[in-house]
């Protein structure tokens, strides 16, 4: 007897010593991940602009959002009968998309009257996700039919941050650094935030989906919070001219004083269309998959569209890996190409529809629009002038999320027969390709005779 319970004393000391060395050895590895990933986000001399705190917040915002994806998959998409679900979907997207619509003109120079007003504004779209969250962990539980305008409400702020944030990133790049380099980073800070939150986020999901919610309130506060706390300079207008959407189209003398020229148009109307593709594929194929799962898949719905959501993930890391080589084959041709891979693949995936296309889909989708958003943030660095840049930024941004709604949209209101919907979202973007190429070599045209005509406005 004595000499097993020395026995167990012993095993159970070395247990002891073993569970100390693997949480020296974790901690340890933790401490390393979180030193090389600072260095790697204040490099260049983004910690001194401010920078840097911007990656920690697009982070934050990423670990949320996915955060929110893993609580509502299995309630939003499944629980509810489809024809309710896209109704309902429809109906709240287009209410409050409707007015984000209208309104998204007047608020950068609304924004600009107020001291602190941006950092307040990248801030509200935390502080409403939080909010929303709360509010949809009660739902959630309760099967409250408050569950679709908070679900909506989410993406709406979702998106709004976004534009937000475009008007930020050009104030707070440190001299000498690119825009395309600085999104490609920002990029991979919010797929490292994604990747962190997931895991974390599918763990509180065996809890309840509240949980994962009340996870995802944690974060958005603390990005809140991150936000309030952005340099100064975020506000700042000094110096800058604001640009009106409708010079945005070119072919005209004032609009291209602005630097619009053909391939900074062409740019924004190829990332307008990959823009619609995402939208459209990201409602559309959400309740495809739901419906018409593929075969000996009927039981895994939702591991059928993690693993399509998750190809398009991969599409958009791997995009935005290969942006760091976008200045070496032009991105003006870059845009195109990448609009002509999306119509390509959608025509397979129409052709030959399957699991393996879907999936291929997603992950070619995912890529162009990384691709595509590097490559135009790249002409608008080399195009357009520095007075006028952050207004174009954030203008573009604006018009890139309302590109998504509108594809989202036409993704609900398509019926539910896969080949049908990825043939006619195939012929639109084949229709796009046409007007771009006819609307470069017209708006070349104009530019040419402008420039021969110098003395007249």
């Amino acid at each position: 007897m004595r000499r097993g319970a020395r026995n167990v004393a012993r095993a159970s000391k070395a247990t002891a010593r073993a569970s100390k060395a693997t949480a020296r050895a974790t901690g340890t590895g933790a401490r390393r991940a979180y030193t090389l990933a600072r260095k790697a986000s204040h490099a260049e001399g983004a910690g001194e602009s401010g920078l840097a705190r911007l990656y920690e917040l697009h982070a934050l915002n990423a670990a949320g959002d996915s955060a929110v994806a893993v609580a509502l998959a299995g309630t939003l998409f499944f629980q509810v009968p489809s024809g309710e679900a896209r109704g309902q979907v429809a109906l709240f997207l287009v209410l409050t998309m409707l007015p984000f619509a209208i309104m998204a003109p007047l608020i950068g120079p609304f924004l600009d009257r107020f001291r602190r007003g941006r950092r307040w504004a990248i801030g509200s779209t935390m502080a409403v996700r939080g909010f929303l969250c709360w509010v949809l962990a009660d739902a959630v539980v309760s099967d409250s039919i408050g569950l679709f305008p908070a679900a909506l409400g989410v993406l709406v702020a979702s998106k709004a941050y976004h534009v937000t944030r475009s008007s930020a990133v050009p104030r707070l790049i440190p001299p000498g650094m690119m825009l395309v380099k600085v999104n490609g980073r920002m990029g991979l800070a919010g797929l490292a935030g994604a990747g962190i939150s997931a895991p974390v986020a599918l763990l509180a999901a065996s809890f309840g989906s509240d949980w994962t919610l009340r996870y995802a309130f944690l974060l958005f506060v603390g990005g809140t919070i991150l936000a309030i706390l952005l340099p100064a300079k975020v506000d700042s207008s000094e110096g800058e001219e604001q640009v009106h959407y409708g010079e945005m189209g070119g072919g005209s003398r004032r609009s291209m004083g602005f630097g619009f020229t053909p391939t900074v148009v062409t740019g924004l109307r190829c990332n307008a269309g990959l823009r619609a593709l995402s939208g459209f594929l990201t409602m559309y194929m959400a309740f495809v998959l739901r419906e018409l799962p593929f075969s000996g898949w009927e039981d895994n719905k939702g591991v059928l569209l993690a693993l399509v959501v998750g190809g398009a993930g991969t599409g958009g890391a791997l995009g935005t890996v290969f942006g760091s080589w976008v200045r070496r084959f032009r991105p003006d041709l870059a845009v195109i190409v990448v609009l002509v891979a999306d119509a390509a693949m959608a025509v397979l995936a129409a052709a030959f529809y399957g699991i393996w296309f879907a999936v291929a889909l997603a992950v070619t989708v995912g890529f162009c629009q990384q691709l595509g958003k590097l490559s135009l943030d790249a002409l608008i660095q080399n195009e357009i002038p520095e007075d006028v840049r952050t207004s174009v930024f954030a203008r573009s941004e604006t018009l890139l999320q309302l590109s998504w709604v509108v594809g989202g949209s036409l993704g609900i209101a398509m019926p539910l027969v896969p080949q049908l919907g990825l043939g006619v979202i195939a012929a639109l973007l084949l229709a796009l390709l046409v007007v771009v190429l006819r609307g470069r070599a017209s708006l070349r045209r104009r530019q040419s005779r402008l420039e021969r005509r110098p003395s007249q406005l």
